[in-house]
Protein backbone atom coordinates (compact mmCIF):
# COMPACT_ATOMS: atom_id res chain seq x y z
CA UNK A 1 0.00 0.00 0.00
CA UNK A 2 1.43 3.58 -1.12
CA UNK A 3 0.02 6.84 -0.09
CA UNK A 4 -0.43 8.83 -3.32
CA UNK A 5 -1.33 12.29 -4.49
CA UNK A 6 -4.53 12.51 -6.64
CA UNK A 7 -4.22 15.62 -9.22
CA UNK A 8 -6.74 16.98 -11.70
CA UNK A 9 -6.66 15.59 -14.94
CA UNK A 10 -6.67 17.64 -18.40
CA UNK A 11 -10.43 16.91 -19.24
CA UNK A 12 -11.82 17.42 -15.57
CA UNK A 13 -9.86 21.12 -15.62
CA UNK A 14 -11.13 21.70 -19.11
CA UNK A 15 -14.59 21.11 -17.75
CA UNK A 16 -14.48 23.27 -14.71
CA UNK A 17 -13.21 26.18 -16.97
CA UNK A 18 -15.73 25.96 -19.70
CA UNK A 19 -18.65 25.81 -17.11
CA UNK A 20 -17.09 29.03 -15.71
CA UNK A 21 -16.63 30.57 -18.64
CA UNK A 22 -20.09 29.99 -19.92
CA UNK A 23 -21.34 31.00 -16.09
CA UNK A 24 -19.83 34.44 -16.10
CA UNK A 25 -20.50 34.86 -19.65
CA UNK A 26 -24.32 33.94 -19.35
CA UNK A 27 -24.51 36.73 -16.16
CA UNK A 28 -23.05 39.53 -18.03
CA UNK A 29 -24.94 39.52 -21.05
CA UNK A 30 -28.06 38.30 -19.52
CA UNK A 31 -28.81 34.85 -20.76
CA UNK A 32 -29.55 32.27 -17.65
CA UNK A 33 -30.31 29.95 -20.13
CA UNK A 34 -26.12 30.04 -21.03
CA UNK A 35 -25.23 30.03 -17.16
CA UNK A 36 -27.21 26.83 -16.86
CA UNK A 37 -25.35 25.21 -19.46
CA UNK A 38 -22.31 25.80 -17.47
CA UNK A 39 -23.39 24.23 -14.00
CA UNK A 40 -23.41 20.91 -14.50
CA UNK A 41 -19.65 21.17 -15.65
CA UNK A 42 -19.03 22.81 -12.57
CA UNK A 43 -21.02 20.68 -10.50
CA UNK A 44 -19.43 17.13 -11.99
CA UNK A 45 -15.90 18.79 -11.90
CA UNK A 46 -16.77 19.55 -8.22
CA UNK A 47 -18.28 16.62 -7.43
CA UNK A 48 -15.15 14.21 -8.90
CA UNK A 49 -12.67 16.64 -6.86
CA UNK A 50 -14.16 15.92 -3.70
CA UNK A 51 -14.47 12.25 -4.75
CA UNK A 52 -10.91 12.12 -5.68
CA UNK A 53 -8.38 9.17 -4.15
CA UNK A 54 -7.70 9.89 -0.54
CA UNK A 55 -6.72 6.56 0.84
CA UNK A 56 -3.23 4.79 0.06
CA UNK A 57 -3.75 3.02 -3.30
CA UNK A 58 -2.88 -0.63 -3.28
CA UNK A 59 -0.06 -1.44 -6.14
CA UNK A 60 -0.86 -3.95 -8.11
CA UNK A 61 0.54 -7.17 -7.25
CA UNK A 62 2.20 -8.80 -10.66
CA UNK A 63 2.98 -12.85 -10.34
CA UNK A 64 3.72 -15.74 -13.04
CA UNK A 65 2.43 -18.71 -12.72
CA UNK A 66 5.98 -20.41 -12.87
CA UNK A 67 9.18 -18.74 -13.02
CA UNK A 68 9.91 -21.66 -15.65
CA UNK A 69 8.34 -21.82 -19.10
CA UNK A 70 8.77 -23.47 -22.58
CA UNK A 71 9.11 -21.92 -25.59
CA UNK A 72 5.91 -20.61 -26.99
CA UNK A 73 3.17 -18.88 -24.79
CA UNK A 74 4.43 -16.89 -21.47
CA UNK A 75 1.72 -16.28 -19.27
CA UNK A 76 1.32 -13.96 -15.70
CA UNK A 77 -1.45 -12.48 -13.57
CA UNK A 78 -1.72 -9.29 -12.56
CA UNK A 79 -4.23 -8.52 -9.21
CA UNK A 80 -5.51 -5.56 -8.88
CA UNK A 81 -7.07 -4.99 -5.90
CA UNK A 82 -9.96 -2.34 -5.27
CA UNK A 83 -10.02 0.83 -3.24
CA UNK A 84 -12.03 3.86 -1.88
CA UNK A 85 -11.98 6.66 -4.33
CA UNK A 86 -10.71 4.60 -7.53
CA UNK A 87 -13.02 3.92 -10.17
CA UNK A 88 -10.81 3.22 -12.82
CA UNK A 89 -6.80 1.93 -13.62
CA UNK A 90 -5.05 2.89 -16.42
CA UNK A 91 -2.26 0.47 -17.58
CA UNK A 92 0.27 -0.25 -19.82
CA UNK A 93 1.87 -3.46 -20.10
CA UNK A 94 4.94 -4.16 -21.79
CA UNK A 95 6.42 -7.40 -23.57
CA UNK A 96 9.95 -7.77 -25.07
CA UNK A 97 9.78 -7.55 -29.26
CA UNK A 98 5.93 -6.71 -28.73
CA UNK A 99 4.49 -2.93 -28.35
CA UNK A 100 3.02 -1.87 -25.27
CA UNK A 101 -0.65 -2.24 -24.69
CA UNK A 102 -2.70 0.23 -22.79
CA UNK A 103 -6.15 -0.78 -21.23
CA UNK A 104 -8.78 1.12 -18.57
CA UNK A 105 -9.67 -1.43 -16.57
CA UNK A 106 -12.83 -0.65 -13.93
CA UNK A 107 -11.16 -1.17 -10.26
CA UNK A 108 -14.65 -0.74 -7.93
CA UNK A 109 -13.75 -4.70 -7.23
CA UNK A 110 -11.21 -7.04 -6.97
CA UNK A 111 -9.57 -7.76 -10.95
CA UNK A 112 -7.14 -10.37 -11.72
CA UNK A 113 -6.27 -10.07 -15.20
CA UNK A 114 -4.37 -12.72 -17.74
CA UNK A 115 -1.35 -11.56 -19.53
CA UNK A 116 0.66 -13.40 -22.55
CA UNK A 117 2.46 -13.38 -25.17
CA UNK A 118 4.10 -15.89 -27.92
CA UNK A 119 7.86 -15.87 -28.08
CA UNK A 120 10.39 -17.83 -29.90
CA UNK A 121 12.96 -17.09 -27.63
CA UNK A 122 14.70 -18.96 -24.90
CA UNK A 123 16.82 -18.02 -22.37
CA UNK A 124 16.29 -15.17 -19.03
CA UNK A 125 13.86 -12.95 -20.17
CA UNK A 126 12.27 -9.49 -17.88
CA UNK A 127 8.33 -9.61 -19.03
CA UNK A 128 5.61 -7.57 -18.38
CA UNK A 129 6.80 -4.03 -16.78
CA UNK A 130 3.30 -2.61 -15.71
CA UNK A 131 2.69 1.18 -15.86
CA UNK A 132 -0.14 2.17 -13.92
CA UNK A 133 -2.19 5.23 -12.69
CA UNK A 134 -5.76 5.25 -10.38
CA UNK A 135 -8.51 7.69 -11.17
CA UNK A 136 -11.65 8.60 -9.60
CA UNK A 137 -15.18 9.09 -10.51
CA UNK A 138 -15.94 11.20 -13.53
CA UNK A 139 -11.97 10.81 -14.32
CA UNK A 140 -11.64 14.14 -12.50
CA UNK A 141 -8.52 13.19 -10.73
CA UNK A 142 -6.09 10.75 -11.06
CA UNK A 143 -2.68 9.48 -9.15
CA UNK A 144 1.19 9.82 -10.61
CA UNK A 145 2.05 7.25 -12.71
CA UNK A 146 3.98 4.34 -11.01
CA UNK A 147 5.65 1.41 -12.30
CA UNK A 148 5.48 -2.45 -11.50
CA UNK A 149 8.64 -4.13 -12.01
CA UNK A 150 9.17 -6.68 -14.68
CA UNK A 151 9.20 -10.01 -13.25
CA UNK A 152 12.14 -12.66 -14.34
CA UNK A 153 11.17 -16.02 -16.59
CA UNK A 154 13.55 -18.80 -17.52
CA UNK A 155 12.29 -19.97 -20.88
CA UNK A 156 14.02 -23.54 -21.23
CA UNK A 157 14.44 -24.78 -25.25
CA UNK A 158 11.67 -27.25 -26.73
CA UNK A 159 13.32 -30.61 -26.90
CA UNK A 160 12.66 -32.64 -30.65
CA UNK A 161 12.67 -36.24 -31.22
CA UNK A 162 15.55 -37.90 -32.52
CA UNK A 163 15.86 -41.40 -33.88
CA UNK A 164 19.30 -42.41 -33.78
CA UNK A 165 22.23 -40.71 -32.21
CA UNK A 166 25.81 -41.78 -32.55
CA UNK A 167 28.10 -43.09 -29.92
CA UNK A 168 31.90 -42.27 -29.19
CA UNK A 169 34.93 -44.38 -30.30
CA UNK A 170 35.02 -46.51 -26.24
CA UNK A 171 32.21 -46.85 -24.95
CA UNK A 172 32.90 -46.89 -20.83
CA UNK A 173 31.33 -48.32 -17.96
CA UNK A 174 30.38 -51.86 -16.25
CA UNK A 175 26.65 -51.32 -17.63
CA UNK A 176 24.83 -49.59 -19.86
CA UNK A 177 22.36 -49.88 -23.22
CA UNK A 178 24.96 -50.25 -25.44
CA UNK A 179 26.99 -53.59 -26.29
CA UNK A 180 30.72 -52.97 -26.07
CA UNK A 181 33.69 -54.89 -27.93
CA UNK A 182 34.53 -56.94 -24.80
CA UNK A 183 33.76 -59.80 -23.42
CA UNK A 184 31.46 -59.72 -20.56
CA UNK A 185 27.88 -59.65 -19.08
CA UNK A 186 25.29 -58.74 -21.83
CA UNK A 187 22.91 -60.38 -24.55
CA UNK A 188 24.45 -60.60 -28.09
CA UNK A 189 26.89 -63.91 -28.29
CA UNK A 190 30.67 -62.88 -28.67
CA UNK A 191 31.76 -66.57 -29.10
CA UNK A 192 32.37 -69.97 -27.54
CA UNK A 193 35.49 -70.22 -25.99
CA UNK A 194 37.48 -72.47 -23.19
CA UNK A 195 36.85 -72.27 -19.44
CA UNK A 196 38.89 -69.75 -18.04
CA UNK A 197 38.94 -69.01 -14.27
CA UNK A 198 36.46 -66.09 -13.54
CA UNK A 199 34.11 -67.81 -16.01
CA UNK A 200 30.12 -68.57 -14.23
CA UNK A 201 29.52 -71.98 -14.46
CA UNK A 202 25.89 -71.16 -15.81
CA UNK A 203 27.82 -70.48 -18.72
CA UNK A 204 28.97 -73.65 -19.68
CA UNK A 205 27.49 -74.64 -23.28
CA UNK A 206 27.18 -78.31 -22.45
CA UNK A 207 25.67 -78.96 -26.05
CA UNK A 208 28.99 -77.51 -27.55
CA UNK A 209 31.66 -79.15 -25.05
CA UNK A 210 29.72 -82.93 -25.60
CA UNK A 211 30.28 -82.41 -29.48
CA UNK A 212 34.32 -81.42 -29.23
CA UNK A 213 34.87 -84.11 -26.67
CA UNK A 214 32.66 -86.89 -29.19
CA UNK A 215 34.62 -85.70 -31.67
CA UNK A 216 37.24 -88.25 -33.40
CA UNK A 217 39.61 -85.51 -35.03
CA UNK A 218 38.70 -82.29 -32.39
CA UNK A 219 41.31 -83.27 -30.08
CA UNK A 220 39.80 -82.11 -27.12
CA UNK A 221 40.10 -83.91 -23.80
CA UNK A 222 36.95 -84.88 -21.82
CA UNK A 223 37.96 -82.62 -18.72
CA UNK A 224 37.62 -79.19 -21.42
CA UNK A 225 34.67 -77.07 -21.59
CA UNK A 226 33.30 -74.48 -23.17
CA UNK A 227 31.60 -71.50 -22.13
CA UNK A 228 29.25 -68.84 -24.18
CA UNK A 229 31.15 -65.47 -23.83
CA UNK A 230 28.61 -62.56 -24.72
CA UNK A 231 29.69 -58.92 -25.04
CA UNK A 232 29.53 -56.71 -22.26
CA UNK A 233 27.26 -53.57 -21.94
CA UNK A 234 28.57 -50.09 -21.40
CA UNK A 235 27.59 -46.70 -21.23
CA UNK A 236 28.36 -43.15 -23.56
CA UNK A 237 30.11 -40.60 -22.43
CA UNK A 238 28.98 -37.38 -24.15
CA UNK A 239 29.61 -33.80 -23.40
CA UNK A 240 28.16 -30.75 -25.74
CA UNK A 241 30.38 -28.04 -26.22
CA UNK A 242 28.11 -24.33 -26.53
CA UNK A 243 29.90 -21.60 -28.32
CA UNK A 244 28.02 -19.04 -26.64
CA UNK A 245 30.28 -15.87 -27.92
CA UNK A 246 28.03 -14.45 -30.27
CA UNK A 247 24.37 -14.84 -30.63
CA UNK A 248 23.08 -13.64 -34.27
CA UNK A 249 19.88 -13.70 -36.11
CA UNK A 250 18.50 -14.35 -39.21
CA UNK A 251 18.80 -10.35 -40.25
CA UNK A 252 22.52 -9.85 -41.21
CA UNK A 253 21.96 -6.36 -40.53
CA UNK A 254 21.40 -6.72 -36.96
CA UNK A 255 24.98 -8.62 -36.18
CA UNK A 256 27.34 -6.58 -34.27
CA UNK A 257 26.53 -4.20 -31.07
CA UNK A 258 24.63 -1.49 -32.26
CA UNK A 259 21.40 -3.88 -32.69
CA UNK A 260 19.62 -6.23 -31.04
CA UNK A 261 18.21 -9.06 -32.54
CA UNK A 262 14.17 -9.44 -33.16
CA UNK A 263 12.38 -11.25 -30.32
CA UNK A 264 10.58 -13.23 -32.90
CA UNK A 265 13.58 -14.64 -34.90
CA UNK A 266 15.17 -17.30 -32.94
CA UNK A 267 18.69 -16.74 -33.15
CA UNK A 268 21.91 -18.97 -33.04
CA UNK A 269 21.85 -19.69 -29.30
CA UNK A 270 17.99 -20.78 -29.38
CA UNK A 271 19.11 -23.15 -31.76
CA UNK A 272 21.98 -24.10 -30.08
CA UNK A 273 19.98 -24.75 -27.23
CA UNK A 274 17.23 -26.69 -28.53
CA UNK A 275 19.71 -28.68 -30.58
CA UNK A 276 21.73 -29.36 -27.18
CA UNK A 277 18.73 -29.82 -24.85
CA UNK A 278 16.83 -32.46 -27.54
CA UNK A 279 21.11 -34.34 -27.90
CA UNK A 280 20.77 -34.18 -23.62
CA UNK A 281 17.35 -35.58 -23.11
CA UNK A 282 17.97 -38.56 -25.81
CA UNK A 283 20.99 -39.41 -24.10
CA UNK A 284 20.35 -39.56 -20.82
CA UNK A 285 17.06 -41.50 -22.08
CA UNK A 286 19.11 -44.30 -23.22
CA UNK A 287 21.26 -44.77 -19.45
CA UNK A 288 24.06 -42.49 -21.10
CA UNK A 289 26.16 -39.94 -19.50
CA UNK A 290 26.24 -36.01 -20.30
CA UNK A 291 27.94 -33.14 -19.71
CA UNK A 292 28.38 -29.81 -20.74
CA UNK A 293 31.10 -27.32 -21.87
CA UNK A 294 30.68 -23.54 -22.72
CA UNK A 295 33.88 -21.97 -24.95
CA UNK A 296 32.43 -18.73 -24.18
CA UNK A 297 32.75 -18.60 -20.06
CA UNK A 298 35.88 -20.57 -18.11
CA UNK A 299 33.71 -21.68 -15.31
CA UNK A 300 33.82 -25.33 -14.57
CA UNK A 301 31.75 -27.77 -16.98
CA UNK A 302 29.21 -29.49 -15.82
CA UNK A 303 31.18 -32.79 -15.48
CA UNK A 304 29.04 -35.83 -17.01
CA UNK A 305 25.82 -37.62 -15.41
CA UNK A 306 23.00 -39.35 -15.82
CA UNK A 307 19.02 -39.38 -14.86
CA UNK A 308 16.00 -36.28 -14.74
CA UNK A 309 17.66 -34.38 -11.76
CA UNK A 310 20.91 -33.90 -14.25
CA UNK A 311 18.94 -33.17 -17.50
CA UNK A 312 17.25 -30.25 -15.40
CA UNK A 313 20.74 -29.28 -14.64
CA UNK A 314 21.96 -28.92 -18.11
CA UNK A 315 19.05 -27.03 -18.96
CA UNK A 316 19.64 -24.64 -16.52
CA UNK A 317 23.10 -24.57 -17.95
CA UNK A 318 22.22 -24.04 -21.09
CA UNK A 319 19.87 -20.86 -20.34
CA UNK A 320 22.66 -19.19 -18.69
CA UNK A 321 24.78 -19.68 -21.90
CA UNK A 322 24.71 -16.01 -23.17
CA UNK A 323 27.46 -13.87 -24.65
CA UNK A 324 29.90 -11.89 -22.18
CA UNK A 325 31.70 -9.02 -23.56
CA UNK A 326 34.39 -10.42 -25.38
CA UNK A 327 35.77 -13.81 -24.15
CA UNK A 328 39.69 -14.62 -24.00
CA UNK A 329 41.08 -16.20 -26.77
CA UNK A 330 41.46 -19.68 -25.48
CA UNK A 331 45.30 -21.07 -25.58
CA UNK A 332 44.50 -24.81 -25.71
CA UNK A 333 40.91 -26.27 -26.01
CA UNK A 334 39.21 -27.42 -22.63
CA UNK A 335 40.48 -30.80 -21.19
CA UNK A 336 37.22 -33.36 -21.92
CA UNK A 337 36.74 -36.76 -20.30
CA UNK A 338 38.63 -39.75 -22.17
CA UNK A 339 36.83 -41.06 -24.89
CA UNK A 340 33.61 -39.11 -24.90
CA UNK A 341 32.04 -38.15 -27.78
CA UNK A 342 31.98 -34.24 -28.43
CA UNK A 343 28.83 -32.50 -29.98
CA UNK A 344 30.29 -28.93 -30.56
CA UNK A 345 27.25 -26.21 -31.32
CA UNK A 346 28.60 -22.70 -32.97
CA UNK A 347 28.19 -20.75 -35.89
CA UNK A 348 31.45 -21.36 -37.33
CA UNK A 349 31.99 -17.26 -37.66
CA UNK A 350 35.49 -17.71 -37.22
CA UNK A 351 38.26 -19.99 -36.29
CA UNK A 352 37.86 -20.73 -32.73
CA UNK A 353 35.36 -23.34 -32.66
CA UNK A 354 36.45 -24.90 -35.83
CA UNK A 355 40.15 -25.27 -34.49
CA UNK A 356 38.72 -26.67 -31.13
CA UNK A 357 36.86 -29.46 -32.95
CA UNK A 358 39.96 -30.19 -34.84
CA UNK A 359 41.94 -30.85 -31.90
CA UNK A 360 39.77 -32.71 -29.94
CA UNK A 361 40.05 -34.73 -32.59
CA UNK A 362 43.61 -35.47 -33.14
CA UNK A 363 43.37 -36.33 -29.07
CA UNK A 364 41.08 -39.44 -29.75
CA UNK A 365 37.92 -38.32 -29.44
CA UNK A 366 34.55 -38.60 -32.01
CA UNK A 367 33.79 -34.93 -32.53
CA UNK A 368 30.77 -33.70 -34.36
CA UNK A 369 29.81 -30.48 -35.54
CA UNK A 370 26.36 -28.95 -35.40
CA UNK A 371 25.81 -25.67 -37.55
CA UNK A 372 23.51 -23.57 -35.99
CA UNK A 373 23.67 -20.21 -37.91
CA UNK A 374 20.13 -19.22 -38.94
CA UNK A 375 19.25 -18.71 -42.10
CA UNK A 376 20.63 -15.28 -43.15
CA UNK A 377 18.12 -12.50 -44.49
CA UNK A 378 20.33 -9.79 -46.53
CA UNK A 379 17.63 -8.06 -47.89
CA UNK A 380 17.68 -4.64 -46.27
CA UNK A 381 21.78 -4.91 -46.49
CA UNK A 382 23.56 -2.06 -47.97
CA UNK A 383 25.91 -2.73 -50.68
CA UNK A 384 29.34 -2.37 -48.92
CA UNK A 385 27.55 -4.51 -46.20
CA UNK A 386 26.59 -7.36 -48.51
CA UNK A 387 30.25 -7.66 -49.91
CA UNK A 388 31.33 -7.82 -46.19
CA UNK A 389 28.65 -10.68 -45.24
CA UNK A 390 29.70 -12.68 -49.03
CA UNK A 391 33.35 -12.79 -47.69
CA UNK A 392 32.24 -13.80 -44.28
CA UNK A 393 29.83 -16.56 -45.88
CA UNK A 394 32.66 -18.02 -48.35
CA UNK A 395 35.14 -17.65 -45.14
CA UNK A 396 32.89 -19.96 -43.03
CA UNK A 397 31.86 -22.37 -46.14
CA UNK A 398 35.59 -23.37 -46.30
CA UNK A 399 36.15 -23.89 -42.71
CA UNK A 400 33.32 -26.25 -42.99
CA UNK A 401 34.27 -27.66 -45.51
CA UNK A 402 37.81 -28.61 -44.01
CA UNK A 403 36.05 -29.84 -41.06
CA UNK A 404 35.71 -33.53 -42.52
CA UNK A 405 39.00 -33.61 -44.04
CA UNK A 406 40.27 -33.19 -40.45
CA UNK A 407 37.79 -36.52 -39.35
CA UNK A 408 35.03 -34.03 -37.71
CA UNK A 409 31.26 -34.95 -39.02
CA UNK A 410 29.00 -31.75 -39.66
CA UNK A 411 25.36 -31.82 -39.22
CA UNK A 412 23.59 -28.90 -39.77
CA UNK A 413 20.31 -28.22 -37.22
CA UNK A 414 17.68 -26.04 -38.57
CA UNK A 415 14.91 -23.74 -36.45
CA UNK A 416 11.82 -24.78 -37.56
CA UNK A 417 10.52 -27.88 -39.22
CA UNK A 418 8.42 -30.63 -37.17
CA UNK A 419 11.16 -33.40 -38.81
CA UNK A 420 14.51 -31.88 -39.18
CA UNK A 421 16.83 -33.05 -41.82
CA UNK A 422 19.55 -32.83 -38.31
CA UNK A 423 17.46 -36.11 -37.17
CA UNK A 424 18.29 -38.16 -40.50
CA UNK A 425 21.93 -36.71 -40.42
CA UNK A 426 22.47 -37.73 -36.70
CA UNK A 427 20.85 -41.44 -37.41
CA UNK A 428 22.98 -41.93 -40.24
CA UNK A 429 26.03 -41.09 -38.25
CA UNK A 430 24.64 -43.21 -35.66
CA UNK A 431 25.42 -46.15 -38.41
CA UNK A 432 28.47 -45.28 -39.83
CA UNK A 433 31.20 -47.41 -38.09
CA UNK A 434 34.23 -44.98 -37.65
CA UNK A 435 37.63 -45.83 -36.62
CA UNK A 436 39.94 -43.75 -34.71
Amino acid sequence: MRSVTALPTEGAVLRAIAGALLLIFGGVVGRPDVAVLGAPLLAAAGWGWLRRPSAPVPRPRLRAASGVHRTGEVAAELEIAAAPGVETVRLRVGAPGHRPAQVVVASRRDRTLRLAFDTVRTGRLDVFPVDYAASGPEDAARTAPRSVPAIPVTLLPRTRPLRELPLPFRLQGLTGGHDSRRAGDGGDLRDVNLFTPGDRLRRIDWRVTARRAGASTGGAALTDLYVRRTFATADATVMLVIDSRDEVGPDVGSWGDLEQPRQDDATSLDIAREAAASLAQHYLERGDRAGMEDLGRSRAPVVPAGGRRHLHRLLQRLVLAVPEGSPARRVRPPHLPSGALVVLFSTFLDDEAATMAVLWRSAGHRVIAVDVLPAADTGALQPMQAVAFEILRLERAERLRGLPRSGVEVVRWESDGPDPEAAIALAALARTRVRR
